[in-house]
């Protein structure tokens, strides 16, 4: 985790030097700052039990519906979303926040109910903690974190005693309802959809991003151009706020090429991995389940920020855990790796009491 968290301000960084000149480290500071704060909410969480947090659920889980709806009725629309809450010297945004707290909710209700699983009207339930939630992220609109919400969930449900029959039925219903989802897409979101089926078809206007970050990510070779250099974002073919957040990968394959993006990949697959390894061997099913959905979280962060950015996934506002510019995001992320920690030193303790 500090290993992606220093990699991200060190992109970060580079994206500060410029073809004439050396533009202000305004966001490399704020992210520092921010990940210091992340570092003390790591501890924190990873020194707490995390079976004390199942019995917050409730709270929890109202608190993210009530910042989700202060976001609707208060926040102003930036780029045509609305997705902050702005205290001045820090914008929050609550759907990041929202992810770590549907998984806690999630985990407590499949943990209690896990042996009731395999019948229709628990599945139902279990749907219905997701459904608020994602309305509202929607309403932003935020399409990208509703999707991160409904995998956490999947998550869950694939490795409870879901009958797998009873997910493809849900998978049929949903597919009968894509052209109406389709139908209630804003513009801007037909136009991302379009741009990833023919990324050509508007090369200069709705696929630019797209296009440029391809470009971006095939300019670094196997080594790359390196930290302070690198003509794609030195010159802003690749927008300037774009390359610190939505393709801060295409960043780092320009300036670290094909090595240092396959080895950033590896960080986060050793980091999964080892998520992987405390959700099994977790000393009881709410860890069990707090685990699968951190893990899922973080897996499909990287699965489609990486993927559109080579184009191989549909462009989303879905930034890259530990690397992407974002204070909330970066402190939520560590928030989990804590709670993940926390997981694995309580079995760890128990086993020695043993």
């Amino acid at each position: 985790m500090l290993l992606l968290v220093v990699t991200g301000l060190l992109v970060i960084w580079s994206t500060t030097f410029k073809a004439t000149s050396v533009v202000g480290a305004t966001n490399v500071v704020h992210q520092a700052i921010f990940a210091v704060v992340g570092l003390v909410v790591f501890f924190l969480a990873a020194r707490s039990d995390y079976r004390a947090w199942a019995k917050l659920a409730g709270w929890l889980y109202g608190l993210m519906i009530l910042l989700l709806l202060v976001v609707l009725v208060t926040s102003r629309a930036v780029l045509g979303a609305q997705r902050w809450i702005n205290f001045g010297f820090f914008q929050f945004q609550p759907s990041e926040f929202a992810k770590l707290i549907l998984i806690v909710v999630l985990a407590k209700f499949f943990a209690d109910h896990h042996d009731q699983m395999h019948r229709p009207k628990y599945l139902a339930m279990s749907l219905a903690y997701l459904v608020a939630p994602v309305i509202l992220v929607i309403k932003q609109p935020d399409l990208g974190t509703a999707l991160v919400l409904f995998v956490i969930w999947l998550a869950m449900a694939l490795v409870s005693r879901v009958r797998k029959l009873h997910l493809l039925i849900l998978a049929g219903i949903g597919a009968l309802f894509v052209p109406l989802g389709l139908k209630m897409l804003k513009p801007f979101q037909v136009a991302r959809l379009n741009t990833f089926f023919n990324p050509t078809a508007d090369p200069l206007k709705a696929g630019y991003n797209a296009v440029q970050s391809t470009i971006t990510v095939g300019s670094g070779q196997i080594f790359g151009r390196g930290l302070a250099a690198g003509s794609q974002s030195q010159l802003n073919f690749l927008p300037s706020l774009a390359q610190q957040t939505d393709f801060i990968f295409a960043v780092l394959n320009e300036k670290l090429g094909f090595l240092g993006g396959t080895l950033l990949l590896v960080l986060f697959g050793v980091l999964i991995y080892r998520g992987v390894r405390i959700a099994y061997r977790a000393q009881d099913r709410f860890g069990m389940y707090l685990s699968t959905g951190i893990v899922a979280m973080i897996l499909f962060h990287v699965f489609i920020n990486a993927g559109m950015n080579m184009g191989i996934a549909p462009v989303t506002g879905i930034p890259l855990p530990f690397i992407s510019l974002g204070g909330t995001a970066l402190i939520v992320a560590m928030g989990a790796m804590g709670l993940l920690e926390s997981v694995a030193v309580r079995r760890k303790k128990l086993q020695f009491e043993g």
